[in-house]
């Protein structure tokens, strides 16, 4: 399920300026998409820039406004309108969140399996990564989040994360809740799936075209709700633990 596979990002502006001094601009060359839905992509395939590169390039000439945990990183962007991006490394994994004015709008998760760009990068955050935050002018932050848009901010804001840990707080275990939506034993792309608890909606997504969707929670009950193209709703009550994690649903 590598891939943003919400949709395919705006890719129009492949030509960046970075200001590198206070006298003069170098130009760089955006990284092009868009990324492929449903498959790995690998950044260092891309013929013009990496992603790390550019990202790299933009932070050299950056403020850096110091290190915050999620829940205070985006407290205090909120707060102070942020435009920036905030670098999160331990070991061979790296996040990278992109914030206009305050707002999480782009992610982009690097490990050895490859890269994760918009909420399914958001979905393996697991909120006790530390974040190193840099100041970046609008333009430059704007040109990232093009190839890494996060569509559903209810998967990072601090308010829903919070609500997830309220409702499951008597619950032992947190994990990846993967539901397959299936008609007819075929996989069915671009339905959506939504996750309830005490009548309180968690979270949603799209699925990509293996079907699947996937959904960092709690270990707990839920009750899903899938929604067809053609607007059909269908509900269902699971159980997600261990023996768990993987759901297909005929709908």
């Amino acid at each position: 399920m590598y891939g943003d596979g919400t949709g395919e990002p705006d890719t129009s502006a492949n030509i960046i300026r970075c200001r590198t001094n206070n006298s003069s601009w170098d130009t760089l060359e955006r990284f092009k998409g868009p990324f492929p839905a449903g498959e790995p992509a690998n950044v260092r395939d891309d013929p013009v820039m990496k992603i790390q590169e550019l990202i790299g390039t933009i932070l050299a000439s950056s403020k850096d406004q110091g290190s915050f945990r999620m829940a205070d990183l985006l407290k205090f962007t909120q707060s102070k309108k942020i435009d920036g991006l905030a670098i999160a490394k331990e070991e061979e994994r790296e996040f990278d969140l992109a914030f206009l004015e305050g707002e999480p709008e782009g992610a982009i998760l690097i490990d050895e399996k490859g890269t994760l760009y918009g909420d399914k990068a958001v979905m393996l955050l697991t909120g006790n990564e530390t974040f190193q935050l840099f100041d970046v002018e609008k333009d430059l932050v704007d040109a990232v989040i093009q190839g890494c848009r996060i569509l559903e901010k209810g998967h990072i804001r601090k308010n829903d994360m919070a609500a997830i840990e309220e409702i499951g707080k008597k619950s032992d275990g947190l994990g990846i809740l993967t539901i397959i939506a299936a008609r007819n034993n075929e996989p069915q792309n671009g339905v959506r799936v939504s996750m309830r608890k005490d009548g309180q909606m968690i979270c949603t997504d799209v699925t990509t075209e293996d079907g699947s969707v996937g959904f960092k929670l709690l270990h707990d009950r839920y009750d899903c709700i899938i929604r067809d193209r053609s607007g059909n709703l269908t509900t269902f009550h699971i159980k997600f633990d261990d023996a768990h994690t993987r759901i297909i649903r005929e709908i």
